[in-house]
Formats: structure tokens, sequence, C-alpha cells
């Protein structure tokens, strides 16, 4: 049964040239309208996937420190009403540090938000208008310390692997960034995402990615530095000290059920995949006429099932149970993940195994996806 609920809040007050979700801009919101389709869908999924007490929140989107506090209060309730709180529930709101956002964090805070996640993505006013931010970096730096002040556990993204970025510049704002002492940083490579403007600039040669080795010196950078710092990566791109870690994104990558509600918002529950429909206008018609904004809702194979698992498990510094997997699925362990070739790249010390515990090593993570192509079982990729 899910124990995680994800809102997903759609609008951004501006569309990034490198952003891939669901976000959109609008003049106006009728938060009372949005409130209502909100609380209609909670109480759609909490009817079809069970009373267990949630034990993590994640408001993103978009821009969800855009909304009102008293509306994020009012959800929280609701959802506190329908499935209870496990003691210690993370709740977390993404955000942009813009001052004006910053304001809401006192408020935020009472309404029952304790982590935030703040869109920073650079500390250089040249990247950040590259990037097409609002924000400049001392708005960016002020918000953080305002979160710090009022969120118990913080994190903040960065983007590198930009255009032309040496080692020296990205060696020193990662300095820079792992000295505000928070607990979670997520590091991002800049990746040029299909339908985004900087596709579109790339195919026009307006500017050239950063190449393959490039980037591969900055990850190594990256891992070495944060390590240093006492905050190693978890997850490829997730790094974080011991306890720190994003309890909400682990339930993806540990491939549990969650619950999403709102525009695009994707969810996981008792062998069952849930899409809403992207569009806000689409989805807030739907929720009128039938309750919820769900736009499929399908029955994922064992297969399937089996390969997301793998998929998602082996972003993970602690890898996969491939017992424990079998198990679950009901399929044999060699048929999971193909053992020469996992004792082909133990060799090569891109890949280890501890008893049952497998995983893809430190080395072996800047070629993650070419990996998974490899290990994971071929009757799963190909189901």
């Amino acid at each position: 049964m899910a124990r995680a609920l994800y809102i997903h809040w759609p609008f951004c007050l501006a569309k990034c040239p490198y952003c891939d979700f669901n976000s959109h801009v609008r003049d106006s919101v009728d938060n009372a309208a949005w409130q209502a389709a909100l609380l209609a869908e909670m109480r759609h999924e909490h009817s079809v996937s069970g009373g267990e007490a949630l034990d993590s929140i994640f408001f993103g989107g978009g821009t969800p420190s855009l909304m009102p506090p008293a509306l994020v209060e009012r959800l929280l309730v609701e959802a506190q009403a329908l499935w209870g709180f496990a003691d210690g529930i993370e709740i977390t709101l993404e955000g942009n540090p813009s001052s004006v956002e910053a304001a809401n964090y006192a408020d935020l805070a009472q309404a029952g938000i304790n982590r935030a996640s703040l869109g920073i993505q650079s500390l250089d006013n040249q990247v950040l208008r590259w990037l097409g931010r609002l924000h400049n970096a001392e708005e960016g730096l002020e918000a953080l310390e305002v979160a710090q002040q009022h969120f118990a556990r913080v994190s903040f993204d960065l983007i590198y692997a930009l255009p032309g970025q040496s080692p020296a510049q990205w060696q020193a704002e990662l300095a820079r960034a792992l000295a505000f002492g928070t607990g979670h940083l997520s590091l991002y490579q800049l990746t040029i995402e299909p339908g985004t403007k900087f596709a579109t600039m790339v195919r026009q040669n307006e500017f050239t990615p950063l190449d393959n080795d490039a980037a591969a010196d900055l990850f190594e950078l990256t891992r070495s530095l944060t390590n240093a710092a006492g905050l190693p990566a978890y997850e490829i791109s997730n790094h974080a000290r011991l306890g720190e870690e994003s309890r909400h994104n682990l339930t993806y990558w540990r491939y549990h059920d969650y619950a999403g509600i709102g525009p695009g918002a994707h969810g996981r529950r008792g062998g069952m995949a849930t899409v809403r429909h992207k569009k806000p206008e689409n989805w807030l018609a739907a929720v009128a006429a039938k309750g919820d904004g769900l736009s499929e809702e399908r029955a994922l194979s064992v297969s399937e099932q089996a390969s997301e698992a793998l998929l998602m498990g082996l972003r993970l510094r602690e890898g996969i149970d491939l017992a424990g997997l079998s198990l679950r699925f009901g399929i044999g362990a060699a048929e999971l993940i193909d053992p020469a070739k996992l004792a082909f790249y133990q060799t090569q010390g891109l890949a280890w195994a501890d008893g049952n515990r497998i995983g893809v090593s430190p080395a072996g993570m800047p070629l993650l996806d070419a990996l998974l192509g490899e290990l994971v079982g071929t009757a799963l990729v190909s189901a």
C-alpha cells in the first residue's frame, strides 16, 4: 500500500529552457478551484490505495512555493485525516529562491512543511540568466538562509557540466555550495531534453553541450568533493549526510507504492500505474466530471514491475537485494540480472556483489545507462 503522497503544482512564473517537467505559465490561478480538485483527488486515491500511515509527502512542480500557505495547510490536514502520519513524517516542498517565495517560508513551516528543496541551480549570475532563471545569485543565497532558519532539513539543486565549464570552475562553485552546510544536495549534469528550448538551440548550433569525457571528469570531481565533505552520493545525482537522504525519493528508487495527484502526476499502487491529465485545464475538467484527473490506469505485468524495480534500484549506492526481488516477483535471479555480465563488469570494477545485494560501483555510475542495458535480463528489457 502507498506510504508516500506526491502533490503536483504545475504553475511557474516562467518556463526554463532546459525544463521538460509538466510546468505551465498562467496569468492567474483560481486557488479555491484547485484546492477543491486536489482534495477530491486525494480522497479518490485514499479510497483505492488503503489507509496505511504516510511516511512522506512531496509537493513538486512546477513551483509549489507559489502555493498559498493556507492551501498547503488544508491539503496536509486532509492527508492526515485520511491516511494518518507516521512518526517523523517527511514533508517536502520544492521552491524557487525568490524573495517573494522565501517570504512564505515561515507560514509554510507553520503549515507543516519540514523539508525544503530549493532550485538554486547556479551561484553565478551569468549562468542563471542563461538557464532562464528569474532569481540572481544573491537572491538565491538569501532564500537559502531564510529556509535554513525555518526548516529542519534543507536541500538545494545545482546544474553542472555546462558548455565550456572547466573543472576549476565547478570545483570552486561546489566547494562554495558545500560550505553552506545543508544536509542534502542534488547535483545534476545538464541534460538536453527533447522538446525543450535548449534542444532547439543545440539543433540550431547556438551552443554545443559539454562532451562526455569532460562531463565524466566533472562527475568524478563531484563525487570526490562531496565524499570529503561528508555528503556522499546515495543516488547517482543526490548527496546527503547519513540520515538526511530524501525518504520520498527513496520510495521511488526502492520501488514502493506511492499515490500521485495533480496534473501530470504519476503513481503506482497494487501493480497499477496511474497517470493524470497533464494540461491543468484538462485535469480540472476531469476532476469536476468524475472526481479524479486520471488519464490512464494500467495494470503492470510482473516483468514490467521487475524491470522497473531493477532500473530504479541500481541508481542507488545501496544497490538491490536480488534474492528479495526474485522472491517478490517470482522470477529467477538469473532472469533478473545476467550473471555472466554481472561477473564480467565486476572484473572491470564497474559492478559489485555482496551476498544477495548487487549494485553499480562508483566507477560504473557515469556509465549507468549503458550498464543497465547490459545487466538487466534480456527477457525483462524486451517485455
